[in-house]
């Protein structure tokens, strides 16, 4: 009887260590596919921008330090590895397409050209899909983190070399109150 109950608890222990670790890769898959959803929408605004680029120059050729910024901000962004490094990037890119817009306002034919309206529409819509990837990568993240460690999961989790993910955070630029004028 003695070995019975033994027997169990190994089996009981084996199974559970069985189950976290089977967890802990499941989470970790997560992540990588939710970090790719976030690099898929920041490359197809990143696609979208040399349009939007070239659709103002048409009407503001003496711009000419903004069209180099979107596209240093563009280039730095495409060629970024790593959360925190695609975050800066993210973040230079934004501030590169708010002096666009603000080129854009100077121009009031463009602002009604049909084709920057398109454009902006799909760059407002690609923001929208960028904010909810980060959202569900940072919830994955949040998930993972804690699962490796809370106790008992943290002994092994150390044990199967698990580490922590690093979270896709916002710099204090985007932190501010946006102003919207009309």
């Amino acid at each position: 009887m003695p070995l019975l109950v033994i027997g169990a608890i190994v089996v009981f222990i084996v199974l559970f260590i069985w189950g976290l670790y089977n967890n802990l890769v499941t989470l970790r898959v997560r992540i990588k596919e939710a970090w790719s959803q976030i690099d898929v929408q920041l490359k197809r605004r990143a696609d979208l921008i040399p349009n939007l680029v070239e659709t103002v120059k048409g009407y503001a050729k003496h711009e000419k330090d903004v069209f180099e910024n979107v596209t240093k901000a563009r280039s730095a962004l495409m060629n970024a590895r790593g959360p925190e490094a695609k975050a800066q990037a993210d973040n230079m890119l934004t501030g590169a397409l708010k002096s666009l817009f603000a080129v854009a306002e100077a121009y009031p034919n463009l602002r009604a050209s049909e084709n920057f309206q398109q454009l902006q529409k799909e760059l407002s819509d690609t923001e929208d899909k960028v904010a909810y990837s980060r959202q569900f990568y940072n919830s994955v993240v949040m998930e993972y983190n804690t699962k490796i460690v809370v106790f008992p999961n943290s002994m092994i989790a150390a044990q199967f070399g698990f580490k922590s993910e690093e979270f896709f955070a916002a710099n204090e630029e985007e932190r501010k109150k946006v102003e919207v004028k009309f």
